[in-house]
């Protein structure tokens, strides 16, 4: 891994080259409410965007509240979410999610990653994206790019995408919670791509663990 300083030079590098949070940006599920925002993020397990966004419209039609959702019987939910798949084991998360969330905090979503990882359905990965987007905490939310980005460059060395999100709270420096999401997720969208990561015109492949050991083709 990346050695204190040279963390430091990667994101400010980041920052330059990214444009990070932009005006309005409502984060990868680009929900109004943390309820809808946890059942987005469930919905998206194994999910394309396109698809996790058609069966979350086509639910939100239906119901758009804890106890809306647990007046819609299965087949109902089930039908409408079917787009982004697993249709069956997604409904009886929502459906244990929902009757958790009344029963034991009044239907209301906590604030805490402690809290919101209580919740059925609810992982690291979720509960810090509804923490940054919905309650506007300081976190460095890991999804699929930010996972491959971080080990690849060195920032990280972890083989879960949770393990990469505790690493990165630990190493990363605390100016760059807020948008660290924002630029590395970028940056794992436009040059350090899964496949074909474009390291010729990677500008921080001077600092790149992955590029450095010859491993870049």
């Amino acid at each position: 891994m990346l050695g204190a300083e040279d963390v430091e030079r990667v994101y400010r590098i980041l920052q330059r080259e990214m444009p990070g949070r932009t005006r309005g940006a409502k984060g990868p599920k680009g929900q109004p409410d943390a309820f809808r925002s946890c059942i987005s993020c469930m919905l998206s397990a194994q999910s394309l965007d396109r698809n996790t966004a058609a069966a979350a419209r086509a639910l939100f039609a239906l119901a758009k509240t804890p106890q809306d959702m647990l007046a819609l019987d299965d087949e109902a939910i089930a039908a409408a979410i079917r787009p982004c798949g697993l249709y069956n084991m997604k409904t009886r998360n929502i459906r244990a999610f929902c009757t958790a969330l009344l029963a034991e905090h009044g239907g209301k979503v906590p604030d805490t990653r402690k809290g919101l990882m209580s919740l059925p359905g609810i992982g690291r990965k979720c509960a810090d994206i509804v923490l940054s987007f919905t309650f506007g905490h300081d976190v460095i939310a890991v999804d699929t790019h930010v996972h491959r980005v971080c080990n690849r460059i060195g920032l990280t060395a972890a083989k879960t995408a949770d393990k990469t999100a505790e690493q990165l709270e630990e190493r990363s420096p605390q100016w760059t919670l807020r948008d660290g999401h924002f630029w590395l997720i970028q940056f794992g969208k436009r040059i350090c791509k899964a496949r074909s990561p474009a390291c010729e015109i990677c500008p921080v492949s001077n600092l790149c663990v992955f590029y450095l050991a010859g491993q870049a083709s």
